[in-house]
């Protein structure tokens, strides 16, 4: 069983021979893990099916994870002949940035039998790369190491974001496996309360060195934040402290959204959070990644960031407060204060890194300092829109990955799922997605001073503005 992975493995270190085994190591470690993954859909027919209709056929993400390790090396300089030149086009673009009430193109995807072919050659050739590129001890960007480093950690995004796309599949094509258990420990939700956090100034990003862990472009370079005093709440909102916004209507008040968010109640119908399933009695149950169950209440509810918003401006209407989410200074507050700000967090004190099980577990399991899952469970949905920081430089090999991400339409996440892994439970890492994606992603609440509503939607626009004369 594959559960707990390995975790990133450093850049430096005194053995070239041990560092190559380390590396090769974790990358068939990724590859398994990956495509142990698409071992739950039920057929070959499957692949060819969307999730849902922004998102490409399964095939797609099958094949993607192992073109990107061919583009990357060609990119380097250190691989000159392509595997498969139509697939390494065919299987490039078009993951995550599809707009929100786009769909898929229609596309000829070749059998599944020749991706499958192609995967273990792309195996193949990475393997025997790891065996044969000089080493130099440590891997800096400019090396073409860096490139199977960025293959691997990709890999790792992607066995995330398609076990999402796995858990919108209709159960009828999904089987259960082994490497993926659930946790079978459900009840009542706890009573959530404030915890207080005293201000102070917080240094985000990595600055120029990326200390011996590799990194994504937008975490390096630095940030300076004046954090004032605020609350929290003591544990993710659960399932259901949540139920309560959905049996007051929530989803069918409009004051408690934002245009974009009544853009996506019309576009999706949605009337509950997506991994929720009505019942013709009024009821709900709960869909995991192999199976549907009865709601466990004390797990962590799974939203986008338009649902939290509206639930804090629900919670805040019915309440002598005002709620929001966190920025990233103020979860950086609290991990640091949970003493979980370490460079790769701790998978034996949360639910994280599949060291525990293949699904969220209850939200007063892990405790980090008077909060609990500051880490792991689910990832956290910030206020912050995804930015760079001061010295931000693009990685000239994959171009794509941050900027598209810096327009004001991307709201960071932070302290990983239970499914992520790599790069993805460190703490330095900075994964932002379009507030209306579906995630592994749940959210806690904040008290504390902040912009007001008008001033932070101002505040966007003129982001995306900016964004435009930098990058469009």
């Amino acid at each position: 069983m594959l559960h707990r992975q390995m975790k990133s493995v450093r850049l430096d270190g005194d053995d070239v021979s041990v560092k190559r085994e380390e590396l090769r190591d974790y990358f068939h470690q990724s590859y398994d893990l990956f495509e142990s993954l698409f071992e739950l859909l039920k057929s070959d027919e499957v692949f060819y099916r969307q999730s849902e209709p922004t998102r490409h056929p399964m095939i797609f993400y099958y094949g993607h994870t192992a073109i990107f390790y061919v583009n990357k090396l060609v990119a380097s300089g250190a691989l000159t002949e392509r595997i498969n030149p139509r697939f390494e086009a065919l299987f490039a673009v078009g993951v995550d940035e599809m707009t929100w009430d786009a769909s898929s193109d229609s596309l000829q995807w070749p059998k599944i039998d020749e991706v499958r072919e192609y995967r273990q050659k792309v195996r193949v050739l990475v393997d025997r790369m790891i065996s044969t590129l000089p080493m130099n001890l440590p891997i800096t960007k400019e090396d073409p190491f860096w490139a199977i480093w960025m293959g691997i950690e990709h890999e790792r995004i992607h066995i995330e974001t398609s076990s999402v796309l796995h858990r919108q599949m209709p159960l009828e094509h999904i089987l259960s496996h082994e490497d993926f258990p659930l946790c079978e420990s459900r009840g009542d939700m706890p009573k959530n309360i404030l915890v207080d956090f005293i201000g102070r100034d917080v240094i985000l990003g990595k600055g120029e060195a990326d200390g011996g862990i590799y990194g994504w472009d937008n975490e390096y370079g630095t940030l300076t934040c004046d954090v004032k005093d605020f609350r929290a709440s003591k544990y993710l909102v659960s399932n259901g402290e949540f139920m309560e916004f959905v049996r007051a209507n929530g989803y069918q008040d409009e004051r408690w959204w934002d245009a974009e968010g009544l853009k996506y109640l019309q576009i999706r119908n949605a009337s509950c959070p997506p991994f929720w399933i009505p019942q013709e009695d009024g009821s709900y149950r709960y869909r995991s990644l192999t199976q549907e169950i009865a709601m466990p209440y004390n797990w962590p509810v799974e939203v986008n960031a338009l649902e939290a918003e509206a639930f804090c401006r629900w919670k805040s209407a019915h309440d002598t407060e005002i709620y929001r989410l966190p920025s990233e200074a103020e979860w950086t507050v609290m991990a640091e204060e949970g003493d979980m700000a370490h460079n790769i967090f701790d998978d034996q004190r949360s639910n994280i890194n599949l060291a525990c099980y293949a699904s969220s577990v209850p939200v007063d399991t892990y405790k980090h300092g008077e909060l609990y899952d500051v880490v792991g469970n689910v990832w956290q949905w910030t206020q912050t829109q995804m930015d760079a920081f001061e010295g931000f430089v693009t990685h000239p090999w994959y171009d794509d990955f941050s900027e598209p991400t810096f327009d004001g339409k991307h709201n960071l996440m932070k302290g990983g799922s239970w499914i992520s892994t790599g790069n993805e439970i460190v703490s330095s890492s900075r994964y932002a997605f379009r507030r209306h994606f579906i995630q592994h992603a749940g959210f806690r609440y904040v008290v504390g001073s902040g912009e007001n509503e008008a001033d932070k939607y101002a505040r966007i626009e003129k982001m995306h503005a900016d964004w435009i004369k930098r990058y469009g």
